[in-house]
């Protein structure tokens, strides 16, 4: 089977059924995006399936055809990380680290359909993603150090 995955195309030799977060770890070797509860209920195996969130251990790839998958990994480098991937590393907001990639995935897809999401939004859009740490205070100021950070670059292409 074929996957698009971070803009590039894979192939792979696995049962359909196969969870994509199987494919991503063991196949790919693309690790950010962790096994948690393996039920959907935690959200630390969160990718993006055509810009929306999915958690990846109950998303089998036979649904993944044509679709454009993106892990953390797949929004910026280590060079030029990404607006989320920089807020988080500016603002300290891990602490052990599991739930983090999902976290960042899931705000990164908010960022991009609401720019401006208040807290209330960010809260309720980051629900299914559990941080058993408790650093949610860090992640909010960290999210909302990505919506500066952006303003920031449209300034910028503005000019």
């Amino acid at each position: 089977m074929k996957l698009n995955v971070n803009q590039q195309r894979h192939d792979v030799d696995v049962d359909p059924r196969t969870p994509l977060l199987y494919v991503l770890r063991g196949e790919l070797k693309l690790n950010a995006a962790k096994f948690g509860c393996g039920l959907g209920q935690c959200g630390a195996c969160t990718v993006l399936v055509d810009g929306e969130p999915v958690f990846s251990c109950v998303t089998p790839i036979a649904l993944l055809a044509d679709k454009e998958i993106t892990t953390l990994e797949g929004l910026g480098t280590l060079e030029e990380p990404a607006p989320i991937q920089r807020a988080f590393i500016e603002t300290q907001a891990a602490q052990c680290g599991y739930c983090i990639a999902g976290m960042m995935v899931r705000a990164h897809a908010l960022l991009q359909k609401n720019p401006q999401a208040s807290d209330a939004d960010i809260r309720a859009w980051l629900e299914p993603n559990l941080c058993r740490c408790g650093t949610h205070m860090r992640i909010l100021r960290a999210i909302h150090r990505a919506q500066a950070i952006m303003r920031t670059a449209q300034a910028g292409d503005a000019g």
